[in-house]
């Protein structure tokens, strides 16, 4: 199986390719650097290559050995997004199959798009700083000089020093999780050196650190697994953490395990970060990243995504960013089938209707740019795949899958080609022709001509490269659990000409028999009304409190239907209160650092008062992860 080039690479991993890394780092909290070498195991891939290229960014590399002779290197000129290649020179007459060693010594900078390092004081504990990698899309190459292509797949293994406990996204070999915290040394004084190995080939974007002053507890054992599981947290997290995630993580991996291939990865441990982790989740192998905002006490199924991508994305994965939607949509739609596993199949059609607003409100964020509207996205050499970054990949691609299950038969019939998909294809890197290949292939073997009929009359190239606010077929979902928010939407917008507050007829109890969810789904199906009078916005915020609710999916959704109109005395008076929520300038110092709150909350803002947006945006930007900063800068016209 060829793979196509990569457009945000520069190396030539389809010439001579990294099968394995050996990292030997220090870090440096002073400094806020990681120093230190990468050993490649590179192979030919065709006869006497002479150069490997690496990607860089933002790297002070110092020298290169090759087969431990010192070697011949060179920094190529700096692209924006691409970063500076670095070529080094390969021993001669070397054939197809033969492997060397190239060791490059160098440090991180100030500008590492990938890594944030915290003060103290942004820390739950308030007493050690703090630091975390954050490498999806194409940041790993500001971690390390790597062939940062999905096209590429590594192990690893990597040993840390550092005067605060070190995780990565691999096997700890020592010393033990179970044992005190920093090998009962002195924490934040003595220097410990943390060893890891990563035994399966995984893409460079999976490569994560995070150095700070967490625990470790493990998680229930499930009977007849191999496969481990625990949670990290700082001190004063770690109760929570342990409490949201005991009863589900084994319990969604063995469910996972019924339909799809064995867990691969061995060991299954979620991390919580501080509130500045620009994403929900980042499923990094072995150690899934988590936002704090999930840890909400009502045990959702906030990890379910995440664990997903332990088959779809971490197993097989998308060859480069154009097929992005293969990692993500694949994972939504099996996240969702989990749904219906673990509850019902009323579970999973409200989830699909949750996230066809968030769909609509990407599709609509990208009418001037409708290259971005696709699922199957072309990027330009060099293009940035961050700034296509939306729930579109996601919700789209969820939906194509949904839509393909109805077409050839339902779940029933569908879950063994996914099985058989995923078996395929498990440890490999594929485009979206190869996926469809298969498809077809699977379809023809175990369906025959009325399976092919079905498949050629699916709109391949609408739900592949349609633009647009619509999808190609109109979706119906399941919508039992959320007619009830439904009605009560209704009640409120049709209440909308009454101006006695008091007359309205609304209580708090409304709410009492919801969840989370149906809140959400409330919420949400205001904004599909014209915006409330300023009065009844007030009214609604007190009343079911959601001008202080501590769960950032509610708030955020609250300050949307407050900030409807940009032009509203709703919004005028809003717009302040959700800028200082935004940046924790609101009694509570916790910014809300995840892209889903933080990037649609600026723009809701800028919409009512760019001086403001522009002027608290100013004022606490480095609290934000640098991904997640730059976007914003972009959201708000600075970039």
């Amino acid at each position: 199986m060829t793979l196509p080039s990569d457009p945000t690479t520069q190396t030539n991993w389809q010439d001579v390719a990294s099968e394995h890394a050996d990292f030997d780092w220090s870090v440096d909290f002073d400094k806020q650097t990681i120093s230190g070498s990468v050993t490649h195991t590179l192979v030919w891939k065709k006869a006497d290559v002479r150069q490997a290229i690496f990607d860089t960014q933002h790297l002070d590399v110092q020298k290169v050995t090759v087969e431990d002779r010192p070697g011949d290197f060179s920094l190529g000129a700096n692209h924006e997004v691409m970063g500076a290649p670095l070529k080094v020179v390969l021993p001669s007459n070397r054939a197809v199959g033969d492997k060397t060693r190239v060791q490059i010594f160098y440090s991180t900078s100030q500008d590492c798009t990938a890594l944030q390092w915290l003060d103290k004081e942004q820390t739950q504990g308030k007493t050690f700083p703090f630091m975390f990698s954050q490498c999806q899309p194409i940041y790993a190459r500001s971690l390390a000089p790597l062939q940062d292509s999905p096209s590429v797949k590594i192990t690893y293994t990597a040993k840390v020093k550092s005067v605060l406990p070190a995780l990565l996204s691999a096997i700890r070999v020592s010393p033990p999780s179970a044992r005190p915290a920093h090998d009962g040394k002195v924490i934040g004084k003595d220097v410990v050196t943390y060893e890891y190995k990563q035994p399966v080939p995984i893409p460079s974007y999976l490569i994560a650190i995070a150095v700070g002053n967490f625990r470790y507890r493990a998680l229930p054992k499930v009977e007849g697994k191999e496969w481990t599981s625990g949670a990290w947290a700082e001190p004063e997290l770690i109760d929570a953490t342990y409490w949201e995630f005991s009863e589900d993580v084994g319990r969604f991996l063995s469910t996972a395990e019924k339909i799809l291939p064995p867990y691969r990865f061995g060991v299954y441990d979620v991390l919580v970060l501080p509130p500045s982790f620009p994403y929900g989740g980042m499923e990094n192998a072995c150690l899934t990243f988590l936002t704090p905002t999930l840890l909400v006490g009502d045990r959702t199924l906030a990890i379910v995504h995440e664990l997903t991508h332990s088959w779809f994305g971490n197993g097989v994965t998308q060859a480069n960013s154009t097929h992005f939607w293969l990692n993500e949509g694949w994972t939504t739609y099996i996240e969702r089938v989990l749904l219906q596993l673990l509850h019902t199949p009323a579970d999973r059609g409200f989830s699909f209707l949750i996230g066809a607003k968030s769909l609509q409100d990407a599709l609509k964020q990208y009418e001037d740019k409708p290259k971005y509207q696709r699922l199957v996205i072309d990027f330009d050499v060099g293009e940035d795949p961050d700034d296509a970054y939306s729930t579109v990949p996601y919700e789209k691609g969820a939906n194509f899958i949904l839509h393909l299950e109805r077409m050839l038969g339902g779940l029933d019939e569908f879950l063994p080609y996914v099985y058989d998909y995923v078996s395929t294809f498990m440890g490999k890197s594929i485009t979206t022709e190869d996926w469809k290949a298969h498809l077809y292939a699977y379809w023809e073997k175990h369906g025959g001509q009325e399976k092919i009929k079905a498949l050629n009359s699916v709109k391949w190239d609408e739900w592949f490269y349609g633009e647009g606010l619509k999808l190609p077929v109109e979706m119906i979902y399941d919508t039992a659990l959320a007619r009830e928010a439904f009605t009560l939407a209704e009640r409120w917008d049709a209440s909308r000409t009454e101006t006695d507050i008091t007359k309205l007829g609304f209580e708090e109890a409304d709410l009492a028999a919801f969840n989370a969810n149906q809140k959400i789904v409330f919420l949400e199906r205001l904004q599909s009304y014209p915006a409330l009078p300023h009065t009844h916005i007030q009214h609604l915020g007190a009343l079911y409190a959601f001008l202080s609710t501590p769960n950032a999916e509610l708030r955020w959704r609250f300050y949307e239907v407050a900030l409807l109109d940009p032009a509203s005395a709703a919004a005028r008076e809003f717009a302040p209160a959700a800028a200082q929520w935004v940046v924790g300038n609101d009694g509570t110092g916790i910014v809300r650092g995840r892209m889903k709150f933080c990037r649609p909350t600026f723009r809701a803002v800028a919409r009512a008062d760019k001086a403001l947006a522009l002027q608290v945006f100013g004022q606490h930007k480095l609290s934000f992860h640098p991904i997640a900063r730059r976007l914003i800068e972009k959201d708000l016209g600075l970039a």
